[in-house]
């Protein structure tokens, strides 16, 4: 996956708060799967991929239904920014021996 800035998480957020709170889960998984997919496509291929962009989580999440971006004082979009957060921290996070 390309590095991940304050936007790219704002969208996955977004595009997780448009969702039914069950589903929130499992569309995190996705769309950051979809992300580091189109990264090794664009890598390998030298071109976007043709479904998910450009290997962006910003990109991955843009191809799902977004909901407007609230504030923080949101309770659900906080709760999907920190889930977006910690997903990734799982992700990058370097695997212990």
């Amino acid at each position: 996956m390309r590095p991940v800035l304050h936007g790219d998480v704002c969208c996955a957020a977004r595009a997780l708060l448009a969702a039914a709170p069950e589903d929130r889960g499992a569309l995190c998984r996705q769309i950051l799967n979809q992300a580091w997919a189109a990264d090794r496509y664009r890598r390998r291929h030298g071109r976007l991929h043709p479904r998910w962009g450009n290997g962006s989580l910003m990109a991955a999440a843009r191809k799902h239904p977004m909901a407007d971006e609230p504030g923080f004082d949101d309770p659900g979009y906080r709760h999907c920014f920190v889930m977006v957060l910690r997903a990734l921290g799982a992700r990058l996070s370097p695997r212990r021996s």
